[in-house]
């Protein structure tokens, strides 16, 4: 199974991963609107610990604690293996949210209803847009 891999050594904490995760999700696919207009959340997370930077996202754990607490099923694993969220199925209690141990489930805004958002690895993609927007090769899609 491929993950996105991080290289903090080469991140220079620049957001570019979360430009291209709120573009990516978006409706329209517009940089312009998905940032100021259509208010859409990135699923990574750019994070600055001086000297270090990294871009925090899903790990889609092998044990995946968010699966467990989720009450509804609406976390679970996909045809690919990885962890996603079903929206049809989440009703916003955030369980999920609360035993991840890296923190990057995050609460959706009140106008989508409050539903878990985590990253899903671009399913319509072959290498998720973060990776792919990351001038530095901090991030890279590969076997691990």
């Amino acid at each position: 199974m491929k993950l996105v891999k991080i290289n903090e050594d080469n991140c220079v904490y620049c957001h570019l991963c979360e430009v291209a995760c709120k573009t990516e999700h978006s409706v329209s696919k517009d940089i312009i609107k998905a940032v100021k207009k259509e208010n859409v959340l990135s699923r990574c997370t750019a994070e600055f610990n001086y000297p270090y930077s990294a871009s925090i996202m899903c790990r889609h754990c092998d044990d995946a604690p968010c699966i467990f607490a989720c009450q509804n099923g609406a976390m679970h694993r996909d045809e690919r293996g990885y962890v996603v969220v079903n929206i049809e199925l989440c009703v916003g209690c955030w369980m999920c949210v609360m035993v991840c141990p890296y923190g990057v489930i995050k609460q959706g805004k009140k106008e989508d209803f409050g539903l878990s958002v985590k990253c899903d690895l671009c399913p319509d993609r072959s290498i998720p847009a973060c990776v792919e927007a990351c001038p530095n090769e901090a991030l890279t899609f590969e076997e691990l």
